[in-house]
């Protein structure tokens, strides 16, 4: 992915700065240039002149990236070496953007499934909690080293 958005403004070059070709390369910088925790609250929709439209799936979201938007701007326009975004309209519109799926909580380690030495290492956390995600993540190594 790296290279690909690396060859953009070259693409953009050669393919004498279309407005299709512009668009593509924003909206595919803005998923680089955003990050993980970004792009599950907001997603681009398209490019109209030099506005950059994106949903978003709330007014929290709106707000955060609103105060974000002139970092986020320099990020794509310096991404693609030429300054094609000038201002990012943010929607909000949840229908645009998949559910949020909740991880169930982990259940809890019964005594029978850690080995004992393990057990004993566990024991002298008092944080029950911390313990508890302590021995989750020592048992699920020992289960990827066993398969």
């Amino acid at each position: 992915m790296e290279s690909l958005i690396k060859s953009l403004p070259g693409v953009l070059r050669a393919a004498g700065n279309s407005p299709d070709a512009v668009e593509a390369a924003v909206l595919a910088v803005w998923l680089h240039a955003t990050g993980e925790g970004i792009r599950p609250h907001a997603v681009p929709d398209k490019l109209e002149g030099t506005t950059l439209i994106v949903d978003v799936r709330d007014t929290v979201w709106q707000q955060q990236l609103s105060i974000m938007q002139s970092q986020l701007i320099y990020r794509i326009n310096s991404t693609l070496g030429q300054s094609l975004v000038h201002r990012i309209e943010l929607r909000v519109n949840p229908n645009a953007l998949p559910p949020i799926v909740q991880k169930p909580e982990p259940r809890e380690i019964l005594d029978n499934e850690v080995p004992l030495d393990l057990w004993s290492a566990a024991s002298e956390i008092e944080d029950k909690q911390l313990r508890q995600k302590f021995l989750q993540a020592a048992i699920g190594m020992l289960r990827r080293k066993e398969d």
